[in-house]
């Protein structure tokens, strides 16, 4: 009866890793953008001098990495925690 379990198991488990070589092909797509595939512009190159200009991902979206593209939060209120009620340790969340 082991042997018959085992033998089982065996020809189960040959199943699996046959299908777990197998590797299904994706193909990327590619984004398609207005932009036009001429030479670089001289505005183009200019921006390359400038320190000033926003980095941003092939996607166009700003890259977070690069301090002019990160928001900066300002908070006016008194500190909260984190499921929104004011935390109470804080003198200004104190009621008079």
């Amino acid at each position: 009866m082991k042997k018959l379990i085992i033998a089982i198991l065996l020809v189960i488990g040959s199943f699996s890793f046959v299908s777990a070589q197998t590797v299904k092909k994706t193909e990327k797509k590619k984004a398609t953008t207005t932009a036009s595939t001429a030479a670089p512009s001289v505005a183009a190159k200019s921006t390359k001098v400038e320190k000033t200009t926003a980095h941003v991902k092939k996607d166009g979206t700003a890259d977070k990495r690069f301090k002019e593209n990160k928001t900066k939060v300002t908070s006016t209120t008194a500190p909260m925690k984190k499921n929104g009620t004011p935390d109470m340790r804080y003198k200004a969340n104190k009621k008079k």
